[in-house]
């Protein structure tokens, strides 16, 4: 459960009181506003997290003082910024919007999805026999997107797709934050599917990595990223259907207040 500025309720005043129990004091109001966003933030800011005053599972996590060994820092958006020449509210905005809040799972494996279909046109594509296949594991192999069941259980369909083919198994996955598909490595520049997993399990800073290098191999993208052109930028990440998420509007709103943040700082 995501809490943000505006929500209201009993779980805005028990964050509230937390915060207060943490040594960021705020009136308990059951209100998420500005004095709680800001506390939110300085929470954020000294525990080294992306600051961005949204309270996920990274912030509840530091709420109750336990570590964070593998999590995104503020740093690491500025640095990627700089790397694609983007203002670096694009990038809070493409993190807040396009990434899944936590690249990793409680057991400390990298979130991934596992997609039938992609594993379907690979093993097509060595020649298999893939009717034969996907008859036998439909949930595994098939000519359509589906069969997802989601965090820990995906790595069950993954195992079950390696013992066919595991390079293509592992390629036919997105990992980390980001969602990058395993079989864009060779194009990101890594040596193979191992190296780019290996990246994938040390860390987000290694996800937001891939996305970069992902962004920078798609002129089109960057250059929507550059122009905040966020339709294009959207089409171009998530596909086609973008609008029946509002991704595009997503993005545009977020980039605004992060502006706006970065502009009252200077």
């Amino acid at each position: 459960m995501l809490l943000r500025y505006g929500d209201t309720g009993n779980d805005v005043a028990l964050l509230q009181k937390r915060l207060t129990r943490a040594g960021y004091p705020v009136p308990e109001t059951h209100i998420f506003d500005h004095e709680t966003e800001s506390a939110v933030m300085t929470l954020q800011r000294d525990r080294g997290l992306v600051i961005d005053g949204i309270v996920g599972p990274k912030t509840q996590i530091a709420l109750a003082g336990s570590p964070l060994p593998y999590h995104l820092t503020d740093a690491d958006l500025v640095k990627s910024a700089a790397a694609l020449g983007v203002s670096v509210a694009a990038i809070r905005a493409v993190n807040e919007v396009e990434s899944r809040g936590q690249g990793f799972l409680t057991d400390g494996r990298p979130v991934i999805l596992f997609e039938r279909h992609v594993f379907y046109k690979r093993l097509k594509a060595k020649g298999l026999d893939i009717d034969a296949i996907a008859a036998k594991y439909p949930n595994i192999v098939c000519a359509d997107a589906g069969g997802y069941m989601g965090k820990e259980a995906e790595y069950v369909r993954l195992a079950t797709a390696a013992r066919i083919d595991s390079d293509a198994a592992h390629e036919s996955a997105s990992w980390g934050a980001f969602q990058i598909m395993g079989y864009h490595w060779e194009a990101l520049g890594y040596s193979g599917i191992d190296d780019f997993v290996s990246c994938m399990r040390r860390g987000e800073a290694d996800h937001l990595d891939a996305f970069v290098r992902f962004i920078a191999a798609d002129t089109a993208l960057l250059s929507a990223l550059k122009g905040r052109k966020w339709a294009a930028f959207a089409k171009g990440y998530n596909g086609p259907n973008y609008a029946r998420n509002l991704y595009d509007v997503k993005l545009a709103q977020a980039y605004e207040k992060y502006a706006g943040r970065d502009k009252a700082a200077a």
